[in-house]
């Protein structure tokens, strides 16, 4: 799958997102090292901080799947470049590695990142020296 086919399933979910009290719609995509695909959009709350971000929504289906490894994910947000919250960075940096970020208004215009570029100096599973869990690299 290119990145725009990527950012096309973003902007498809970007239409789900339930945004009563901001009216920022954003949508996300991951693609995981299979080439399954999946979906999340902005789900917001009257009470704010339980407001779940798309990127999150996104990844945590595919890991609610048993998926691991994400290779790209792609961001719409209005029709702004919407770059993800540093929530969503730090938990894209649990999953992507040197992955692919993709921050776009669409399909015919986007951005390419990696996370170093959006996190850098980030903190990650490998700084837990004593973490003896099998999928952490050390």
């Amino acid at each position: 799958m290119d990145h725009s086919e990527l950012m096309r399933a973003a902007v498809a979910a970007q239409k789900m997102a339930y945004i009563p009290y901001s009216g920022y719609p954003v949508g996300a995509a991951v693609e995981t090292e299979d080439g399954s695909i999946y979906t999340g959009c902005n789900i917001e709350n009257a009470a704010y901080s339980p407001t779940a971000c798309a990127e999150r929504v996104a990844i945590f289906k595919a890991v609610s799947e048993g998926h691991r490894k994400i290779e790209r994910i792609a961001i719409v947000a209005g029709d702004n470049f919407g770059y993800p919250c540093g929530v969503c960075r730090q938990v894209i940096r649990e999953f992507i590695g040197d992955g692919e970020i993709v921050v776009g208004r669409g399909p015919e215009e986007y951005r390419v990142y990696h996370m170093e570029d959006l996190l850098p100096h980030s903190f990650g599973p490998e700084d837990l020296g004593h973490c003896d869990h099998p999928e952490v690299e050390k």
